[in-house]
């Protein structure tokens, strides 16, 4: 099944690529490097030396013409922190890929089919213990395939609905996958759901210069605990310094009810738990 739809994604980017590229095609990008340092030499108020960096690269290409529409956005995050005499640890590490094309049905809806991909670069541990690996490379990966309608008023808003919608969970590594981490069947490599999927994104103006985009994913399962519902809200405000130079704040919401967090290390106690995660950036940034 994975691979049918793969291979519809393909078949999708040769034909549309074939066409006149210069005048149907869009493409562009945005990176942010920033890194952060703390030094401290007798200091009475007590505190630790630390350098932290984070690297963010943003790239799309989007295909309009007649009828058809055709957007790719490929995400990626990796970001380090050492603090003290203690190793380096990973503070953000994030691959999302997602890809939308659609057919005008009216002037602001279109049938849309979309596939997004979201997994990581790196092992994850449960840090203070760095012998304990909970995640990595495809271990979980997510996968969401789905046929819908895409409002889409101009290009800086979107809503999409759809009814029907595959969600597919891979945890590759074998101790993960045996431990029935991230929602798979103890022993099982992937974990296969149907059910319905909600996803809007907006960007703002805020002020010159003062961007803040929202992104909202939901997805209930209709076989499971179809109540439960899966949520992932990203927001972030990017403000440009000038040229080369950018701050921004972001903040992720999670909660999935297939992923358990430990809630007591006495016992190894685990339920599923809200997660939260807050950055903010200074640093270099580049467009192209």
């Amino acid at each position: 099944m994975n691979r049918l739809f793969f291979l519809i994604f393909v078949l999708n980017i040769s034909v549309l690529s074939a066409q006149d590229s210069t005048k149907v095609w869009k493409y562009g990008g945005t990176g942010v490097i920033t890194i952060s340092q703390v030094s401290l030499t007798n200091w009475a108020a007590g505190g630790e030396n630390s350098v932290s960096s984070v690297g963010e690269l943003n790239l799309f290409a989007k295909y309009e013409k007649n009828n058809i529409s055709f957007d790719n956005i490929l995400k990626l995050a990796y970001g380090t922190i050492k603090q003290g005499e203690k190793p380096i640890i990973k503070s953000d590490d994030r691959i999302d890929f997602s890809s939308k094309i659609g057919r005008k049905a009216s002037e602001k809806w279109y049938y849309a089919f979309l596939f997004n991909f979201k997994t990581q670069f790196a092992d994850g541990y449960n840090y203070p213990n760095d012998s304990v690996k909970i995640s990595g490379f495809m271990a979980p990966a997510f996968m969401v395939y789905s046929l819908g309608m895409d409002y889409k008023p101009d290009d800086k808003l979107s809503m999409y609905f759809s009814p029907l919608t595959g969600k597919t969970t891979i945890v590759s590594n074998k101790k993960l996958s045996d431990e029935g981490a991230f929602g798979v069947t103890a022993g099982e490599e992937i974990r296969m759901e149907l059910g319905g999927y909600l996803k809007m994104t907006a960007k703002h103006d805020l002020m010159e210069n003062i961007v803040f985009e929202n992104t909202v994913e939901l997805f209930s399962n209709y076989i499971e605990n179809p109540g439960n519902i899966d949520i992932n809200w990203i927001s972030q405000i990017n403000m440009k310094v000038n040229k080369y130079l950018s701050a921004n704040i972001s903040t992720q919401l999670i909660y999935d009810d297939d992923i358990k967090i430990v809630i007591d290390d006495a016992t190894g106690q685990t339920a599923p738990k809200m997660q939260f995660k807050e950055v903010f950036g200074l640093g270099l940034s580049f467009k192209f």
